[in-house]
């Protein structure tokens, strides 16, 4: 195995041990998530960078480099729904940082798309990632960072200082709006990737 697939493959391994944290009740478990994820982003960098640079772009490269994207977004996303940290109440109004529905057409796009690279490796055809998949993973990893970095924050924050709950109602709007573009360009994307790929489907 080469060196960006062992890269890939502690992208996935890292994914796991960052969703144990991110659910855990450890104390700065905010920090150590944001860490984690920072670490798992540059291996996804980096495995390509590495890939590109030294011409070893392999098929198994090709499959496991954005199921191993999927993971770790999929494992940010959940998280995020089933943490207490990202939903506050002000007034009788509940706000979620990620509404759940959201994370289910997310989630549900990649189902699709993995469908159908399954459906285009039973051909003898390997599909990498394309130009909007590059800019929805961008999105998805500018909006889990983020929240991440503002839950981080906060921890740090309340440890020294006190903290105004009326900032996390507020910040649920801007988590809103940038899980809501990633969704759009997730679903764009996707789009993009059924009219590219409808030979598959056609023949």
């Amino acid at each position: 195995m080469n060196i960006p697939n062992k890269l890939t493959m502690v992208r996935i391994i890292v994914a796991f041990i960052f969703m144990g944290v991110l659910v855990s009740s450890i104390p700065l478990k905010g920090v150590m998530a944001f860490v984690l994820f920072a670490v798992a982003c540059l291996t996804d960098f980096y495995d390509g960078k590495i890939a590109r640079e030294r011409n070893i772009v392999t098929n198994f490269g090709k499959l496991i480099d954005p199921l191993a994207d999927k993971i770790l977004i999929s494992a940010a996303l959940i998280s995020f729904v089933q943490m207490p940290d990202t939903r506050v109440a002000m007034n009788g109004i509940v706000r979620y940082f990620v509404p759940a529905w959201m994370v289910v057409v997310i989630i549900g796009r990649e189902f699709a798309v993995t469908g159908i690279r399954l459906l285009a490796a039973s051909k003898g055809k390997v599909i990498s990632a394309g130009k909007g998949g590059k800019h929805k993973i961008i999105s998805q990893i500018v909006a889990i960072s983020t929240i991440l970095l503002f839950l981080a924050a906060k921890e740090v924050l309340t440890t020294f200082f006190s903290w105004d709950n009326r900032v996390d109602y507020y910040f649920a709007f801007v988590s809103f709006f940038l899980v809501f573009i990633a969704m759009i360009l997730s679903l764009l994307s996707g789009f993009f990737y059924l009219r590219d790929n409808k030979d598959l489907f056609l023949n």
